[in-house]
């Protein structure tokens, strides 16, 4: 439910990436200004997309979150502008800290994804709450950023089932109604947690009513096993999302949109 509307989507969804950072590990420092902004999020839904996810701050390794003052003005201009040129289009903003979060919704968009699963922002699950807006809960993203690279654990999947469980709780407790699971590949997970996460996509599905998204769009974990780099990983992208999909993936987060829309179509054609 977004804008007091239902959204049904009767295949897997694609949410397309817009990142308005310097920094983003692949595409950071294209989509700055006013013109290359509603250029890309013009191609994003011209390609099929479903969803437009808009960051204002790099999750890469290493990187430094910006203030929170900054990120809230460049999300809430980013989402503003798009809104200019797309008023019906699904919009998710990208962010760990819930001022942000408020300032965009408030700007016009409709679902909040964040990385850290509530762990930076004690105010975030009350802020969704209050907004009554979808929220995107992800794994790992609070140790990723602190520089932790692996889970020390022996089950991932069990890993993952004891973290969310006890987040959804608190989430529906304070009358949150859409949450969607998102396993944080590539976030504090080694190569090997990240395609055990992947290869049981069905197994993690199965354990929860919520849609769960797949975001690997040309990760680390394709670009260093195929010896290229984030520019050559398309086709490990897509071949990876295909296992996801495959798998009950009932969203994957790209930055090239037409290859996943196409790869959707192949596999759902009904």
């Amino acid at each position: 439910m977004a804008r007091g509307r239902l959204w049904e989507f009767r295949r897997p969804a694609v949410m397309g990436i817009l990142n308005v950072t310097d920094d983003s590990f692949y595409d950071g420092g294209r989509y700055r200004s006013d013109e290359a902004i509603l250029k890309r999020a013009q191609e994003i839904v011209d390609e099929g997309a479903d969803i437009i996810d808009i960051g204002a701050a790099s999750s890469r390794p290493g990187a430094v979150l910006p203030p929170r003052e900054v990120e809230a003005a460049r999300l809430a201009e980013a989402v503003q502008l798009v809104r200019t040129i797309l008023p019906e289009t699904l919009i998710s903003v990208d962010t760990c800290y819930a001022m942000p979060a408020r300032k965009a919704i408030e700007a016009g968009a409709d679902i909040v994804n964040d990385i850290a699963g509530g762990e930076l922002d004690e105010a975030m699950f009350d802020t969704v709450a209050e907004l009554q807006v979808p929220y995107i809960l992800m794994h790992g993203g609070k140790e990723h950023l602190a520089g932790i690279k692996q889970m020390d654990v022996a089950d991932p999947v069990d890993e993952l089932t004891k973290f969310f469980s006890a987040r959804l709780d608190r989430l529906y407790r304070l009358g949150v109604k859409d949450i969607w699971l998102d396993p944080g590949l590539g976030f504090a997970k080694t190569m090997e947690q990240n395609f055990e996460l992947l290869d049981r996509t069905d197994e993690f599905v199965s354990l929860f009513r919520e849609p769960v998204l797949i975001g690997l769009s040309r990760k680390r974990m394709i670009y260093t096993t195929l010896g290229t780099t984030p520019a050559e990983a398309l086709n490990g992208t897509i071949a990876l999302d295909t296992i996801a999909l495959d798998r009950g993936a009932a969203v994957v987060r790209v930055h090239d949109v037409k290859p996943a829309v196409e790869t959707v179509k192949l596999l759902y054609r009904n």
